[in-house]
């Protein structure tokens, strides 16, 4: 058997650069009981970052799997944080140690709104599909699925005094919901275009033509009287329109917020302007309404009215509740805000602007004319447009990263930023030999060269008339070449001149030395390793290789169809590999031009290539948000690097090869490592087949409950491969179980027919390495390994011939009082799915008969059980108190708060005293 070639797998090994995510929304958190306002939670990518805006640091990372986070909703104690992700998961995380136990998958798209109830027991989710699902946390298991909206939910409100729901949708709809029976009582129909956010107590809806539409909520059974002989679906509340509040922006309302207590009312546009109203309190109200009689009574007095004036009736309009009270300038258009109403009456609010910067402002609410004022702004860790360019130093520590507007240089081990300096639109760049240096590329033609010990900009040279698209280093190091769109090549020496500032120092600059007119755009130059050749790759999709010294044309490579917009060289200058538009990548031999092979890159352009330094292995990376690893000899493909959510724009490989970094258009910048683990390219295909297949397996058709028609209230489960999984495992223990049972018979048989006691059989090793439990036993611990929120979906995949066993299993587990609550719930919901085929089933009347008894009394005993426990804990708790005068729980707080109340009024009458 000859020789295999070894590849090491590369591993993802960081993300940063991005400070928000664009998908997700902004929300203050709060950590270890710590100041309010003080940490604002940001999704970035698949993670979740809480960031600490006062020293502008990333204190902790929730770390996603793969999917990228769309929704935030911190829970009402500030412990936990619900999590919403694109592919319609639902994670809940700690904020103490940024662990998850609580996973919930029931949505076939992104999530795209989260609410927790006020006790956090129960969490509400919509999504792009439509749906509507409530989850028991406590429980870990979906409630129930709401179905009748038609398009994306936007908002949902909880009314807990009667147990409603308010949904709203891009429909045009608003939809309120009884929890109690699960179906929509009413549908608001009046919008004309979609309800983009519905918020507060009264509660407010933001739509399309740009004013918050304020619509009142009042229980006609407290409110008016005249309701009570209503029909019955009338009687649980009424819905009036109270008016509109005109913003002065006239674009569509993206966020709508209010804090806590619904004193303040916040939203804003697609500009850059936040729009801050208060909402008086119903004696402010009285005060304005008796002010404006006063002047209508005055103004009637005055036109000639005399005493003959009748009874004057003001009308109450929605301005006169809900008053404007500033407007805030953000540096950028805002993409999402979360606002916070601290007790001294100062509002602190969050902005997560589009251009990945997140600002925070105060506002003084009760001053008459308010400003807000800037506190922090988060900018440092990340660039404001795409990184377009990127590039390691020669020393490996390093990394350069070129946008827009700011070239940074971070440290790769730490990831932070060692320099950040203004530049103009980059497109190529590196560091001049000893790393003291970077010289840049420009879209308007420019090098221009920074200096990293001061941060400044030594030299801005006007190198072509268009934009210099690609550069490189000469392997001699003396200088370098640059390509254009002025269909010319380039080529540039260093000098040391002497500063002109300083006059004694000597600065770096570059000399035109030569340059080679070609007949179209330049895109990509490169250098073969030897010095010998110069690959130029031009618009009209072909590459023509040169003679460096003469300058000399040697071969052309044409076979792309579209222009090829990236090349390397290989170190032993014996390969060229280029990447085009057409999705193809080409490796060509440099002696004769050959093409070795084509290859079907990736669903889109390859954008960027490069070899590992002294290997015949390179990378490409595609706007299909994929970075693909090559072997050049034997032209397979190695391995997918997957994580970007984006176009993946550019990539730059360390020169001891040991590390990636590439930039991506969701303005992350992602570190890939390389591990000492070996590939085996048979096994890589193998995993990837068994992906496909798992992936085409969860998205089957999901599973018809029998006689269940489909209504407004459905399971809330999703089939996925987990539950899939799982049900098969169950399966597995079933018929494991049934394997033991029928070898203990025939022992059994055995040993009466001999007449002694023989040895017992072998025992299964799955049993031995489970403790040697018994086959019954092992069972119940394949479904409690089972996650809560999959369990229902799992039995219902599971087929019908392994319930009997089943429920004989449960039989017994209830007589010995084993997860006595667990088996309680598989038990209904088996007993509700396979309801027909149960009852019609003979042999298994006495096995429910036994059931019957046995759940009544054991659940019974539970019962009692924690009823007693309970009183038990009161007890104690009154015992405590009346001996300590001790105050627990939710009590204490309230006095807690109370005291510090009256402690302040203290102080202030002994300071106006004073």
């Amino acid at each position: 058997m000859g020789l295999t070639k070894q590849y090491l797998r590369y591993v993802a090994s960081a993300v940063f650069g991005v400070i928000g995510n664009q998908k997700a929304n902004i929300a203050f958190v709060t950590l270890r009981g710590g100041e309010k306002g003080r940490y604002v939670a940001v999704g970035a990518c698949e993670h979740v970052f809480i960031w600490d805006v006062r020293k502008a640091e990333k204190v902790l990372i929730l770390e996603g799997k793969k999917h990228e986070v769309t929704y935030l909703c911190p829970s009402p104690d500030g412990v936990h944080i619900a999590v919403g992700y694109e592919d319609g998961g639902v994670r809940i995380f700690s904020l103490l140690n940024g662990e998850s136990n609580i996973s919930f998958s029931g949505h076939k798209s992104a999530v795209s709104v989260i609410r927790y109830d006020a006790l956090g027991a129960r969490l509400v989710t919509g999504s792009r599909d439509t749906d509507v699902i409530v989850w028991d946390i406590i429980n870990e298991c979906g409630l129930y699925r709401l179905k009748g909206h038609k398009d994306a939910i936007t908002q949902i409100l909880f009314l807990e005094s009667k147990n409603l729901l308010i949904t709203s949708s891009k429909d045009s709809f608003v939809k309120w919901w009884d929890l109690d029976t699960q179906h929509c009582f009413k549908t608001m129909v009046g919008h004309r275009t979609e309800v983009n956010r519905i918020t507060g107590h009264y509660f407010s809806q933001g739509k399309e033509v740009g004013e918050p539409q304020e619509k009142k909520v009042r229980t006609l059974l407290e409110d008016d009287e005249e309701g009570l002989d209503e029909e019955p679906e009338e009687r649980i509340l009424s819905c009036k329109k109270a008016g509109s509040v005109l913003r002065e922006a006239r674009d569509r309302v993206v966020s709508l917020v209010t804090d806590a207590k619904a004193k303040v009312l916040a939203c804003h546009g697609l500009d850059a302007t936040l729009e801050v109203f208060t909402v008086l309190s119903e004696e402010e109200v009285q005060k304005k309404m008796d002010r404006k009689l006063k002047k209508a009574k005055k103004k009637t007095k005055s036109q000639g009215g005399g005493e003959d004036v009748p009874e004057l009736v003001v009308e109450r309009k929605l301005s006169d509740e809900i008053q404007k009270l500033a407007n805030i300038k953000a540096s950028s258009k805002i993409r999402s805000m979360d606002c916070l109403l601290v007790p001294n009456g100062e509002m602190k609010v969050a902005l997560l602007l589009q251009n990945n910067t997140v600002e925070t402002y105060t506002l003084k609410t009760s001053e008459k004319n308010p400003t807000g004022t800037k506190t922090s702004r988060l900018t440092l860790g990340g660039h404001r447009t795409d990184v377009r360019t990127l590039a390691f130093s020669s020393d490996n520590i390093a990394i350069l990263s070129a946008s827009g507007e700011t070239v940074k240089v971070w440290n790769r081990s730490t990831l932070q930023v060692i320099r950040t300096m203004g530049c103009e639109y980059a497109l190529c760049s590196l560091f001049v030999p000893g790393d003291r240096q970077i010289i840049l590329g420009t879209k308007s033609g420019k090098i221009q060269i920074f200096d990293l010990a001061s941060g400044s900009l030594l030299e801005t040279t006007d190198a072509h008339d268009g934009a210099l698209w690609s550069m490189c280093l000469s392997p001699d190091q003396r200088g370098i070449v640059t390509g254009g769109a002025d269909k010319t090549v380039k080529f540039w020496d260093f000098e040391l001149i002497k500063d002109r500032d300083s006059g004694k120092s000597k600065r770096l600059t570059v000399k035109h030395t030569r340059t080679l007119q070609l007949d179209e755009d330049v895109l990509c130059v490169r250098y073969s390793p030897d010095q010998r050749l110069l690959a130029v790759s031009l618009l009209d999709c072909t590459v023509k290789i040169f003679y460096t010294d003469t300058l000399k044309f040697f071969l052309s490579l044409y076979g792309h169809k579209l222009p090829v917009l990236c090349l390397d060289i290989s170190h032993d200058s014996a390969l060229i590999a280029t990447g085009s538009a057409d999705r193809n990548v080409k490796i060509w031999g440099l002696d004769f031009g050959d093409c070795h092979r084509s290859m079907f890159a990736h669903d889109d352009s390859v954008m960027f290539l490069q070899f590992v330094p002294k290997t015949h292995l390179f990378f490409t990376a595609g706007k299909d948000r994929k970075i693909k690893q090559w072997d050049a000899d034997k032209f397979e493909h190695i391995q997918t690097l997957e994580g970007h959510h984006r176009e993946v724009w550019c990539l730059a490989i360390s020169p001891n090869g040991d590390h990636i970094v590439s930039s991506s258009h969701d303005k992350s910048l992602r570190l890939w490592e390389r591990t000492r683990e070996p590939i085996i390219l048979e096994e890589e295909k193998e995993m990837e087949r068994e992906a496909e297949f798992e992936e085409s397996l969860a998205k089957g058709d999901e599973p018809v409950v029998p006689g269940e028609t489909k209504g407004e209230a459905e399971p809330a489960g999703k089939k996925t491969i987990e539950t899939v999984k799982a049900a098969e495992q169950i399966m597995e223990a079933i018929e494991l179980y049934r394997e033991e049972s029928e070898k203990l018979e025939e022992h059994r048989a055995t040993c009466k027919a001999a007449g002694k006691e023989l040895p017992p059989p072998k025992m299964n090793p799955i049993l031995v390495a489970f403790g040697n439990i018994s086959p019954s036993r092992y069972v119940l611990e394949v479904i409690k390994k089972v996650r809560s929120s999959e369990l229902e979906v799992s039995l219902l995949v599971l087929p019908f011939p392994y319930v009997p066993d089943l429920l004989k299993l449960f039989n017994g587990y209830v007589q010995q009082g084993l997860e006595v609550e667990l088996v309680c719930r598989c038990l209904f919901f088996l007993l509700r799915v396979h309801f027909g085929q149960i009852t019609s089933n003979q042999m298994l009347l006495s096995v429910i008969d036994e059931l019957r008894t046995n759940t009544i009394s054991k659940v019974r005993e539970i019962r009692d059980v924690l009823g007693f426990n309970s009183a038990g804990l009161q007890f104690l708790q009154r015992e405590i108190e009346s001996k300590e005068d001790v105050m627990f729980f939710a009590d204490a707080t309230d006095r807690f708060e109370e005291k510090k109340r009256k402690r302040r009024k203290r102080e202030r009458a002994v300071l106006t005293v004073t």
